[in-house]
């Protein structure tokens, strides 16, 4: 593992449903010289076109079923503890984790919801934001407790909204933001690595 002025990465694992864009963009910002973590697991509730990036760029992957949501929260945690992961960074993560497994890592787990939380909390921000004729909109980067989206808020980025703008407008211009954000919100929380 590589060393950072004596310091070891913090070993992270990144949880998807989707696409994996924040995912390849985290792997990205983990490879670069100043970055505090590696990513060294990825879960997927599905899958997700994003697990792609988990064999490009060589890193363990795996599909969890969550049929049964108490148990595979016992073989998420136990595959966590084999890779010996200390930070859960959820991206396009569509299955909300309980209560209990929140807690086993808490203040270790990170989030980016596509609104400017508390605002629009859930799912179709941008539809929301746009049917109540907001002037902005944008992401947060929040820790994850156990009630939905409403964690310690890291780092929040505006983002205009304009007269003609449709979801997938606001969603393309909110995702560029997402990218830059949430290394900077890393990085504000592992300001020493």
């Amino acid at each position: 593992m590589k060393r950072l002025s004596g310091l070891k990465k913090i070993r992270t694992a990144v949880f998807i449903s989707g696409t994996g864009s924040n995912l390849e963009n985290l792997i990205k910002f983990s490879l670069k010289k100043k970055s505090p973590i590696c990513i060294k697991f990825i879960v997927s509730d599905n899958k997700a076109k994003g697990l792609f990036f988990a064999r490009k760029y060589k890193i363990k992957s795996k599909i969890f079923n969550f049929m049964n949501e108490d148990k595979v929260e016992y073989k998420i945690l136990d595959s966590l503890k084999k890779n010996k992961i200390n930070l859960i960074c959820l991206a396009g993560f569509m299955k909300i984790l309980s209560k209990d497994f929140i807690k086993l890592f808490d203040g270790k787990i990170m989030n980016i919801h596509p609104s400017l939380l508390p605002k629009y909390k859930g799912l179709n921000t941008h539809q929301r934001a746009i049917k109540n004729r907001e002037k902005y909109s944008g992401c947060t980067v929040h820790f994850v407790n156990s009630k939905l989206d409403s964690g310690r808020i890291i780092l929040q980025k505006k983002v205009r909204i304009y007269k003609k703008e449709s979801p997938e407008s606001l969603a393309k211009k909110i995702l560029k933001q997402e990218h830059l954000l949430y290394p900077r919100a890393i990085k504000k929380i592992f300001p020493n690595l």
